[in-house]
C-alpha cells in the first residue's frame, strides 16, 4: 500500500496536468467529435431515453447521493460511522465543492459545445478553451464539463474517505472515475462536450479535494496544538499551585 503523503500527492497531480495538457494541446477534440456528429448535428441529442438514462437519472442519483452524505454529518450511515464527524464535513464541502466550481468556471467561460459548431449545423466556430478573450459566435458556458462533475465531485471526496482503508477508498475512487467518464463520453456523444471537458472536469475535482484536505489537515493540527497549548497550560497552574 502506498502512503500518500502531501508530497507524493501533489506529485501525482502535477502528473496528471500533464497528461490531461497532451490530450488537450494534441488538437484531437475536433477529430473526435466529428465520429459522432456530422452536418446534420448529432443524432444523439434528441433521443429521449438517452438523455433520461444517462443524464436525468445520472443527475438525480448524484443528488440524492450528496443528500445522504449531509444526513450523514447528523445521523453517520455505513462507512461513514467510521469517521469523525469533522472529516464527514470535510467530505460533504469537498464533493460539493468540486461540483459548485465546475459550475462557476462554466459560468466564467465562453467556450461553446461541439453541437453550437457551425460545421455540426450550429453558428459557432472552433476556438479552444485555453484563447481567453476570444469569442466563438457561439452561447459559451461549456467549459468544462458540469454533467460529469456530477460523478468526479466525488473523486474530491476519496481524500477523506482513503483514511477508511485501501478498500473502502479503491472502490470510492473507481467508481468516482468510471460513472464520470461515463457520463463524460455519452455527453460527447451528444454533442454536449469535447473530450478535454471531461479530462479537465475530472482534473479541477481532485485538485480542489487536494487542496480541501491540506487545509482541513492543518486547521486540525492548529486546533490540536491549541487545545494542547491550554492543556499545559492549566496542569502547569495547577502545579503551581500544588
Amino acid at each position: 500500500m502506498i502512503d500518500w503523503t502531501p508530497r507524493r500527492l501533489f506529485g501525482l497531480t502535477a502528473f496528471l496536468f500533464l497528461l490531461v495538457a497532451f490530450w488537450d494541446f494534441s488538437g484531437l477534440d475536433l477529430p473526435f467529435a466529428r465520429l459522432f456528429g456530422s452536418a446534420d448535428g448529432f443524432a444523439l441529442r434528441g433521443s429521449r431515453w438517452f438523455v433520461i438514462a444517462f443524464h436525468e437519472i445520472p443527475r438525480d442519483v448524484s443528488s440524492l447521493l450528496v443528500v445522504a452524505l449531509i444526513v450523514g454529518i447528523f445521523k453517520p450511515w455505513s462507512f461513514l460511522k467510521r469517521l469523525s464527524r469533522g472529516e464527514r464535513v470535510q467530505l460533504v464541502l469537498s464533493v460539493l465543492g468540486g461540483m459548485l466550481l465546475i459550475t462557476l468556471l462554466k459560468k466564467a467561460n465562453h467556450t461553446s459545445c461541439p453541437w453550437d459548431l457551425n460545421e455540426f449545423g450550429g453558428r459557432a466556430i472552433y476556438v479552444s478553451h485555453w484563447a481567453w478573450g476570444v469569442l466563438d459566435q457561439g452561447p459559451g458556458h461549456c467549459f468544462p464539463a458540469g454533467h460529469a462533475s456530477s460523478a468526479f465531485g466525488f473523486l474530491a471526496g476519496w481524500f477523506v474517505v482513503r483514511k477508511l482503508g485501501s478498500k473502502v477508498a479503491g472502490r470510492w475512487l473507481f467508481t468516482a472515475l468510471m460513472l464520470g467518464l461515463v457520463l463524460g463520453l455519452t455527453q460527447q456523444l451528444r454533442g454536449a462536450h469535447y473530450m478535454s471537458h471531461t479530462l479537465w472536469t475530472a482534473w479541477i475535482c481532485w485538485t480542489f479535494g487536494l487542496l480541501a484536505d491540506v487545509a482541513c489537515t492543518a486547521f486540525r493540527a492548529r486546533r490540536q496544538a491549541q487545545r494542547d497549548s491550554v492543556q499545559n497550560n492549566i496542569q502547569s497552574a495547577h502545579e503551581v499551585q500544588a
